[in-house]
């Protein structure tokens, strides 16, 4: 439905859904809402209340920022997940880590070289969930070799 309303109310929604974030306070809420509303919606903006959400004290709107760039990396666009990614990699919390562990997931399906130059870069500081998460799809001796280098 957000993808069919025009501009003006797809601004009101995105606006009621961040001013709202006390209420998506569970991980199907996010994951099955953030990219369908906020990251269509900055898709064409400026997206730095992207950091603010991922610097945020809440868990879920950390997740937000995080799901919310699935819609980019439909789009190919990867820039904003490895940002997000490379920010939460020191994230306390274990969905965070499931977040970040998947969307690199995603990029690696469209882009494997972009999510193992990734993973080659901070593998070592990676939370164990994030890591594993990341390479599930990896043949077993890749999968391996990550989990080496820990």
């Amino acid at each position: 439905w957000f993808s069919r309303a025009r501009e003006p109310f797809q601004r009101e929604i995105y606006c009621f859904y961040l001013e709202n974030t006390a209420w998506i306070n569970s991980w199907d809420l996010v994951d099955s809402s953030a990219y369908h509303i906020v990251g269509p919606y900055l898709s064409q903006r400026d997206k730095s209340v992207l950091h603010s959400l991922a610097e945020s004290s809440s868990l879920w709107e950390r997740r937000i920022a995080v799901m919310s760039t699935f819609h980019f990396i439909r789009q190919n666009d990867f820039q904003y997940t490895l940002e997000l990614c490379e920010r939460l990699l020191t994230d306390r919390e274990d969905l965070i880590h499931k977040a970040t562990g998947w969307m690199l997931r995603e990029i690696g399906k469209r882009d494997i070289q972009t999510e193992k130059n990734f993973l080659d870069q901070h593998c070592l500081a990676m939370p164990r969930t994030m890591l594993r998460y990341a390479i599930e799809k990896f043949p077993a001796e890749e999968r391996k070799y990550y989990l080496n280098q820990r």
